[in-house]
Protein backbone atom coordinates (compact mmCIF):
# COMPACT_ATOMS: atom_id res chain seq x y z
CA UNK A 1 0.00 0.00 0.00
CA UNK A 2 1.52 3.36 -1.05
CA UNK A 3 2.17 6.09 1.49
CA UNK A 4 -0.18 8.50 -0.32
CA UNK A 5 -2.99 5.96 -0.28
CA UNK A 6 -2.42 5.21 3.41
CA UNK A 7 -2.64 8.91 4.27
CA UNK A 8 -5.77 9.40 2.16
CA UNK A 9 -7.51 6.30 3.44
CA UNK A 10 -6.62 6.97 7.08
CA UNK A 11 -7.94 10.52 6.79
CA UNK A 12 -11.07 9.29 5.04
CA UNK A 13 -11.88 6.70 7.69
CA UNK A 14 -11.12 9.13 10.53
CA UNK A 15 -13.36 11.86 9.09
CA UNK A 16 -16.15 9.39 8.35
CA UNK A 17 -15.92 7.97 11.88
CA UNK A 18 -15.92 11.41 13.49
CA UNK A 19 -18.89 12.67 11.49
CA UNK A 20 -20.94 9.55 12.14
CA UNK A 21 -20.34 9.75 15.88
CA UNK A 22 -21.24 13.44 15.88
CA UNK A 23 -24.63 12.67 14.31
CA UNK A 24 -25.13 9.68 16.60
CA UNK A 25 -25.01 12.07 19.53
CA UNK A 26 -27.84 14.06 17.95
CA UNK A 27 -30.28 11.16 17.70
CA UNK A 28 -31.78 8.77 20.17
CA UNK A 29 -31.41 5.10 19.25
CA UNK A 30 -34.21 2.93 20.67
CA UNK A 31 -33.29 0.34 23.30
CA UNK A 32 -32.52 -2.44 23.40
CA UNK A 33 -29.86 -2.50 20.69
CA UNK A 34 -29.67 -5.91 19.04
CA UNK A 35 -26.11 -7.00 18.18
CA UNK A 36 -26.05 -9.53 15.34
CA UNK A 37 -22.54 -11.00 15.55
CA UNK A 38 -21.16 -12.98 12.63
CA UNK A 39 -17.68 -14.43 12.08
CA UNK A 40 -16.74 -15.41 8.54
CA UNK A 41 -13.70 -17.61 8.07
CA UNK A 42 -11.62 -17.54 4.88
CA UNK A 43 -11.00 -21.23 5.46
CA UNK A 44 -7.89 -22.43 3.62
CA UNK A 45 -6.32 -25.40 5.42
CA UNK A 46 -3.56 -25.89 2.85
CA UNK A 47 -2.45 -22.27 2.68
CA UNK A 48 1.26 -21.53 2.92
CA UNK A 49 2.19 -24.64 0.93
CA UNK A 50 1.32 -26.78 3.92
CA UNK A 51 2.11 -30.46 3.66
CA UNK A 52 -0.84 -32.88 3.43
CA UNK A 53 -0.11 -33.88 7.03
CA UNK A 54 -0.30 -30.29 8.29
CA UNK A 55 -3.38 -29.62 6.18
CA UNK A 56 -5.23 -32.55 7.73
CA UNK A 57 -4.05 -31.60 11.23
CA UNK A 58 -5.50 -28.11 10.80
CA UNK A 59 -8.92 -29.49 9.87
CA UNK A 60 -8.85 -32.04 12.69
CA UNK A 61 -7.94 -29.29 15.16
CA UNK A 62 -10.99 -27.31 14.07
CA UNK A 63 -13.26 -30.33 14.46
CA UNK A 64 -11.90 -30.99 17.93
CA UNK A 65 -11.67 -27.45 19.35
CA UNK A 66 -14.49 -25.45 17.80
CA UNK A 67 -17.30 -27.44 19.47
CA UNK A 68 -15.65 -26.80 22.85
CA UNK A 69 -15.50 -23.08 22.16
CA UNK A 70 -18.99 -22.90 20.70
CA UNK A 71 -20.69 -24.89 23.45
CA UNK A 72 -19.29 -22.53 26.09
CA UNK A 73 -20.94 -19.41 24.61
CA UNK A 74 -24.64 -18.67 24.26
CA UNK A 75 -26.47 -15.58 23.03
CA UNK A 76 -29.65 -13.98 24.35
CA UNK A 77 -31.82 -16.77 22.90
CA UNK A 78 -29.57 -19.67 23.87
CA UNK A 79 -27.94 -20.07 20.45
CA UNK A 80 -24.36 -21.34 20.50
CA UNK A 81 -21.58 -19.23 19.01
CA UNK A 82 -21.31 -20.19 15.37
CA UNK A 83 -19.06 -19.59 12.39
CA UNK A 84 -19.37 -19.48 8.62
CA UNK A 85 -16.58 -21.19 6.73
CA UNK A 86 -16.08 -19.72 3.26
CA UNK A 87 -14.39 -22.69 1.67
CA UNK A 88 -12.07 -22.50 -1.30
CA UNK A 89 -12.34 -25.29 -3.93
CA UNK A 90 -8.54 -25.55 -4.09
CA UNK A 91 -8.72 -27.35 -0.73
CA UNK A 92 -11.55 -29.71 -1.54
CA UNK A 93 -9.14 -32.62 -1.14
CA UNK A 94 -7.98 -35.07 1.52
CA UNK A 95 -11.56 -35.25 2.75
CA UNK A 96 -11.40 -31.66 4.06
CA UNK A 97 -14.82 -30.58 2.85
CA UNK A 98 -16.48 -33.79 4.02
CA UNK A 99 -15.07 -33.23 7.52
CA UNK A 100 -16.20 -29.62 7.57
CA UNK A 101 -19.70 -30.67 6.58
CA UNK A 102 -19.76 -33.09 9.53
CA UNK A 103 -19.22 -30.09 11.83
CA UNK A 104 -22.09 -28.22 10.18
CA UNK A 105 -24.35 -31.26 10.53
CA UNK A 106 -24.06 -30.79 14.29
CA UNK A 107 -25.19 -27.16 14.08
CA UNK A 108 -21.86 -25.41 14.63
CA UNK A 109 -21.98 -23.29 11.51
CA UNK A 110 -22.41 -23.15 7.76
CA UNK A 111 -20.32 -23.27 4.58
CA UNK A 112 -20.26 -20.69 1.80
CA UNK A 113 -18.02 -20.00 -1.22
CA UNK A 114 -14.52 -18.51 -1.19
CA UNK A 115 -12.83 -18.19 -4.57
CA UNK A 116 -9.36 -17.19 -5.73
CA UNK A 117 -8.96 -16.71 -9.47
CA UNK A 118 -7.12 -14.69 -12.11
CA UNK A 119 -3.59 -15.12 -10.74
CA UNK A 120 -1.55 -16.44 -13.68
CA UNK A 121 -3.84 -14.86 -16.28
CA UNK A 122 -6.98 -12.72 -16.07
CA UNK A 123 -10.14 -14.74 -15.70
CA UNK A 124 -13.14 -14.17 -17.97
CA UNK A 125 -16.80 -13.75 -17.12
CA UNK A 126 -17.63 -16.95 -19.01
CA UNK A 127 -15.01 -19.04 -17.22
CA UNK A 128 -15.96 -17.52 -13.86
CA UNK A 129 -19.62 -18.39 -14.39
CA UNK A 130 -18.73 -21.98 -15.31
CA UNK A 131 -16.46 -22.20 -12.26
CA UNK A 132 -19.13 -20.98 -9.84
CA UNK A 133 -21.80 -23.24 -11.28
CA UNK A 134 -19.45 -26.22 -11.02
CA UNK A 135 -18.63 -25.24 -7.42
CA UNK A 136 -22.33 -25.29 -6.64
CA UNK A 137 -22.66 -28.72 -8.24
CA UNK A 138 -19.66 -30.14 -6.36
CA UNK A 139 -20.54 -28.64 -2.98
CA UNK A 140 -24.21 -29.57 -3.33
CA UNK A 141 -23.30 -33.24 -3.05
CA UNK A 142 -22.96 -32.49 0.67
CA UNK A 143 -26.12 -30.36 0.86
CA UNK A 144 -24.09 -27.14 0.98
CA UNK A 145 -25.89 -23.84 0.22
CA UNK A 146 -29.43 -22.89 1.15
CA UNK A 147 -32.38 -22.57 -1.19
CA UNK A 148 -34.59 -19.65 -2.18
CA UNK A 149 -37.35 -20.07 -4.74
CA UNK A 150 -36.06 -23.59 -5.46
CA UNK A 151 -32.61 -22.29 -6.44
CA UNK A 152 -29.30 -22.62 -4.64
CA UNK A 153 -28.08 -19.36 -3.05
CA UNK A 154 -24.59 -18.69 -1.72
CA UNK A 155 -22.58 -16.08 0.16
CA UNK A 156 -19.26 -15.05 -1.39
CA UNK A 157 -15.80 -13.88 -0.35
CA UNK A 158 -13.32 -12.97 -3.08
CA UNK A 159 -9.72 -14.10 -2.74
CA UNK A 160 -7.06 -11.40 -2.36
CA UNK A 161 -9.86 -8.81 -1.86
CA UNK A 162 -9.87 -8.31 -5.64
CA UNK A 163 -13.64 -8.28 -6.24
CA UNK A 164 -14.64 -6.76 -9.59
CA UNK A 165 -11.04 -6.61 -10.79
CA UNK A 166 -10.32 -3.95 -8.17
CA UNK A 167 -6.64 -4.74 -7.52
CA UNK A 168 -5.15 -3.23 -10.63
CA UNK A 169 -5.97 -6.19 -12.84
CA UNK A 170 -4.43 -8.78 -10.52
CA UNK A 171 -6.21 -11.78 -8.98
CA UNK A 172 -9.45 -11.37 -10.91
CA UNK A 173 -9.83 -10.07 -14.48
CA UNK A 174 -13.64 -9.73 -14.48
CA UNK A 175 -14.69 -6.08 -14.24
CA UNK A 176 -18.40 -6.83 -13.92
CA UNK A 177 -18.03 -9.68 -11.45
CA UNK A 178 -21.06 -8.67 -9.41
CA UNK A 179 -23.33 -9.41 -12.38
CA UNK A 180 -21.87 -12.91 -12.69
CA UNK A 181 -22.33 -13.48 -8.98
CA UNK A 182 -25.96 -12.34 -9.07
CA UNK A 183 -26.67 -14.49 -12.11
CA UNK A 184 -25.28 -17.61 -10.44
CA UNK A 185 -27.20 -17.19 -7.16
CA UNK A 186 -25.01 -15.11 -4.84
CA UNK A 187 -27.13 -13.47 -2.16
CA UNK A 188 -24.42 -11.20 -0.71
CA UNK A 189 -20.71 -10.46 -0.68
CA UNK A 190 -18.79 -10.57 2.64
CA UNK A 191 -15.28 -9.71 1.35
CA UNK A 192 -14.72 -6.30 2.90
CA UNK A 193 -13.18 -4.32 4.53
CA UNK A 194 -9.71 -4.70 3.05
CA UNK A 195 -7.95 -1.42 3.99
CA UNK A 196 -6.51 -1.45 0.46
CA UNK A 197 -7.45 0.20 -2.82
CA UNK A 198 -10.10 -2.43 -3.48
CA UNK A 199 -12.11 -1.30 -0.45
CA UNK A 200 -15.46 0.42 -1.12
CA UNK A 201 -15.65 4.13 -0.48
CA UNK A 202 -18.97 3.50 1.24
CA UNK A 203 -17.51 2.11 4.47
CA UNK A 204 -19.21 0.76 7.61
CA UNK A 205 -22.43 0.12 5.74
CA UNK A 206 -24.68 -2.43 4.07
CA UNK A 207 -25.41 -1.44 0.49
CA UNK A 208 -26.14 -2.60 -3.04
CA UNK A 209 -23.23 -2.45 -5.49
CA UNK A 210 -24.33 -1.53 -8.98
CA UNK A 211 -23.00 -3.08 -12.17
CA UNK A 212 -20.57 -0.93 -14.20
CA UNK A 213 -19.86 -2.91 -17.41
CA UNK A 214 -16.35 -2.34 -18.71
CA UNK A 215 -15.21 -0.58 -15.54
CA UNK A 216 -13.54 -2.27 -12.56
CA UNK A 217 -14.53 -1.90 -8.91
CA UNK A 218 -18.27 -1.55 -9.40
CA UNK A 219 -18.62 -2.02 -5.64
CA UNK A 220 -16.85 1.26 -4.84
CA UNK A 221 -20.19 2.80 -3.94
CA UNK A 222 -23.92 2.16 -4.25
CA UNK A 223 -27.28 2.62 -2.57
CA UNK A 224 -27.72 1.72 1.10
CA UNK A 225 -30.12 -1.04 2.07
CA UNK A 226 -33.15 0.59 3.69
CA UNK A 227 -35.90 -0.55 6.02
CA UNK A 228 -39.16 -1.02 4.12
CA UNK A 229 -37.21 -0.18 0.98
CA UNK A 230 -36.78 -1.66 -2.47
CA UNK A 231 -34.27 -4.29 -3.49
CA UNK A 232 -32.00 -2.18 -5.66
CA UNK A 233 -31.01 -4.90 -8.12
CA UNK A 234 -27.30 -4.87 -7.41
CA UNK A 235 -25.32 -7.25 -5.21
CA UNK A 236 -25.71 -6.72 -1.47
CA UNK A 237 -22.43 -5.87 0.26
CA UNK A 238 -22.33 -6.78 3.96
CA UNK A 239 -19.21 -5.17 5.39
CA UNK A 240 -17.31 -5.44 8.63
CA UNK A 241 -16.22 -2.39 10.63
CA UNK A 242 -13.34 -0.04 9.86
CA UNK A 243 -12.27 2.37 12.57
CA UNK A 244 -9.37 4.57 13.72
CA UNK A 245 -7.21 3.49 16.64
CA UNK A 246 -4.60 5.65 18.34
CA UNK A 247 -2.29 3.03 19.77
CA UNK A 248 0.15 5.47 21.33
CA UNK A 249 -2.17 8.36 22.01
CA UNK A 250 -0.75 10.86 19.49
CA UNK A 251 -1.56 11.55 15.85
CA UNK A 252 1.48 9.59 14.69
CA UNK A 253 0.06 6.45 16.31
CA UNK A 254 -3.11 6.48 14.18
CA UNK A 255 -3.90 3.09 12.69
CA UNK A 256 -6.92 1.99 10.71
CA UNK A 257 -8.23 -1.23 12.18
CA UNK A 258 -10.70 -3.59 10.58
CA UNK A 259 -12.73 -6.65 11.38
CA UNK A 260 -10.00 -9.28 11.39
CA UNK A 261 -9.42 -11.60 14.30
CA UNK A 262 -5.86 -12.55 13.43
CA UNK A 263 -2.82 -14.36 14.70
CA UNK A 264 -1.95 -11.91 17.46
CA UNK A 265 -4.24 -11.52 20.48
CA UNK A 266 -6.73 -8.76 19.74
CA UNK A 267 -7.27 -5.80 22.04
CA UNK A 268 -10.65 -6.25 23.70
CA UNK A 269 -11.31 -2.52 23.30
CA UNK A 270 -11.72 -3.20 19.58
CA UNK A 271 -14.93 -5.08 20.36
CA UNK A 272 -16.41 -1.79 21.55
CA UNK A 273 -15.32 -0.17 18.28
CA UNK A 274 -16.97 -2.97 16.27
CA UNK A 275 -20.25 -2.16 17.98
CA UNK A 276 -19.70 1.60 17.81
CA UNK A 277 -19.28 1.36 14.03
CA UNK A 278 -23.05 0.96 14.09
CA UNK A 279 -23.39 -0.93 10.81
CA UNK A 280 -27.12 -1.22 10.21
CA UNK A 281 -29.90 -1.10 7.66
CA UNK A 282 -31.01 2.49 7.15
CA UNK A 283 -34.08 3.09 9.27
CA UNK A 284 -33.32 0.38 11.85
CA UNK A 285 -30.32 1.75 13.80
CA UNK A 286 -30.91 -0.44 16.84
CA UNK A 287 -30.16 -3.66 14.91
CA UNK A 288 -26.38 -3.53 14.58
CA UNK A 289 -24.47 -6.00 12.42
CA UNK A 290 -20.94 -6.89 13.51
CA UNK A 291 -19.28 -8.95 10.77
CA UNK A 292 -15.77 -10.10 11.69
CA UNK A 293 -13.41 -12.26 9.67
CA UNK A 294 -10.47 -14.56 10.18
CA UNK A 295 -8.20 -16.94 8.32
CA UNK A 296 -8.96 -19.67 10.80
CA UNK A 297 -6.71 -22.41 9.45
CA UNK A 298 -3.58 -20.35 10.18
CA UNK A 299 -5.07 -18.11 12.89
CA UNK A 300 -6.21 -21.08 14.95
CA UNK A 301 -4.43 -19.97 18.11
CA UNK A 302 -6.43 -16.73 18.04
CA UNK A 303 -9.81 -18.10 16.98
CA UNK A 304 -9.97 -21.48 18.70
CA UNK A 305 -8.35 -20.65 22.01
CA UNK A 306 -8.29 -18.10 24.85
CA UNK A 307 -8.32 -15.03 22.58
CA UNK A 308 -11.63 -15.92 20.95
CA UNK A 309 -13.00 -17.10 24.26
CA UNK A 310 -12.23 -13.65 25.71
CA UNK A 311 -13.89 -11.87 22.77
CA UNK A 312 -17.08 -13.89 23.09
CA UNK A 313 -17.10 -13.60 26.88
CA UNK A 314 -16.75 -9.82 26.60
CA UNK A 315 -19.62 -9.63 24.10
CA UNK A 316 -21.82 -11.65 26.45
CA UNK A 317 -20.87 -9.55 29.48
CA UNK A 318 -21.15 -6.10 27.90
CA UNK A 319 -23.68 -6.49 25.09
CA UNK A 320 -26.26 -8.92 26.40
CA UNK A 321 -27.79 -7.41 29.52
CA UNK A 322 -31.37 -7.79 28.25
CA UNK A 323 -32.18 -4.14 28.76
CA UNK A 324 -29.71 -2.06 26.74
CA UNK A 325 -28.35 -4.83 24.53
CA UNK A 326 -29.31 -8.26 23.23
CA UNK A 327 -26.72 -10.46 21.53
CA UNK A 328 -27.45 -12.75 18.59
CA UNK A 329 -24.85 -15.17 17.17
CA UNK A 330 -25.52 -15.62 13.45
CA UNK A 331 -24.13 -17.27 10.34
CA UNK A 332 -23.60 -15.20 7.19
CA UNK A 333 -26.84 -16.56 5.73
CA UNK A 334 -28.78 -15.77 8.90
CA UNK A 335 -27.43 -12.22 9.01
CA UNK A 336 -28.47 -11.73 5.40
CA UNK A 337 -31.96 -13.07 6.12
CA UNK A 338 -32.38 -10.66 9.01
CA UNK A 339 -31.33 -7.80 6.72
CA UNK A 340 -33.84 -8.92 4.10
CA UNK A 341 -36.60 -8.96 6.70
CA UNK A 342 -35.82 -5.38 7.71
CA UNK A 343 -35.74 -4.35 4.06
CA UNK A 344 -39.13 -5.99 3.51
CA UNK A 345 -40.62 -3.87 6.30
CA UNK A 346 -41.24 -6.66 8.78
CA UNK A 347 -42.47 -5.10 11.99
CA UNK A 348 -41.20 -7.67 14.48
CA UNK A 349 -38.90 -6.49 17.26
CA UNK A 350 -36.75 -9.65 17.55
CA UNK A 351 -34.18 -10.69 14.90
CA UNK A 352 -34.60 -14.32 15.98
CA UNK A 353 -37.82 -14.51 13.96
CA UNK A 354 -35.98 -13.88 10.70
CA UNK A 355 -32.95 -16.18 10.66
CA UNK A 356 -34.47 -18.19 7.80
CA UNK A 357 -36.53 -15.41 6.26
CA UNK A 358 -35.43 -15.65 2.59
CA UNK A 359 -32.73 -18.29 2.13
CA UNK A 360 -33.61 -21.60 3.78
CA UNK A 361 -30.99 -23.40 5.89
CA UNK A 362 -28.85 -25.99 4.11
CA UNK A 363 -29.50 -29.66 4.80
CA UNK A 364 -25.97 -30.98 5.34
CA UNK A 365 -25.02 -34.57 4.60
CA UNK A 366 -21.45 -35.77 5.15
CA UNK A 367 -22.18 -39.34 4.06
CA UNK A 368 -21.20 -39.14 0.35
CA UNK A 369 -17.81 -40.73 -0.27
CA UNK A 370 -16.35 -37.68 -2.00
CA UNK A 371 -12.89 -36.76 -0.79
CA UNK A 372 -11.79 -34.34 -3.51
CA UNK A 373 -12.86 -31.86 -6.12
CA UNK A 374 -14.22 -33.05 -9.46
CA UNK A 375 -11.92 -33.09 -12.46
CA UNK A 376 -14.02 -30.42 -14.19
CA UNK A 377 -13.96 -27.99 -11.26
CA UNK A 378 -10.23 -28.51 -10.77
CA UNK A 379 -9.66 -27.74 -14.45
CA UNK A 380 -11.69 -24.53 -14.28
CA UNK A 381 -10.18 -23.26 -11.01
CA UNK A 382 -6.58 -24.15 -11.74
CA UNK A 383 -6.69 -22.66 -15.24
CA UNK A 384 -6.22 -19.15 -13.79
CA UNK A 385 -5.06 -19.85 -10.21
CA UNK A 386 -2.94 -23.01 -10.09
CA UNK A 387 -1.15 -22.51 -6.79
CA UNK A 388 -2.35 -23.08 -3.24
Amino acid sequence: MSFIWKVFFSSYVLSHWSMRHFFDQMRKIPKPVHIIFCTVDHYEPGTGNASPKVECERVDLLLREFPRLSDAHLDSSGNRARRTWFFRPHYHRLGNLKKLVSLCEKGYGEIELHLHHGKTRPDTAANLEKTIRQCIADYSRFGIFGMENRSKRFGFIHGDWALNNSSGGRFCGVDDETSVLKRTGCYADFTFPSRGRSNPLRINSIFYARSRPGRPKSHRTGKPVRAAGLQEGGLMMIQGPLFPSFNGGGAASLRIVGDRIGMAPMAIRHVDSWVSAGIHVKGRPNWVFVKTHTHGAVDHEAVLGPNMNSILSYLEAEYNDGRNYLLHYATAREAYNIIRAIEAGEAGDNPEAYRNYAVAPPVYDSSPDCREVSFELKRLVFSTYPGP
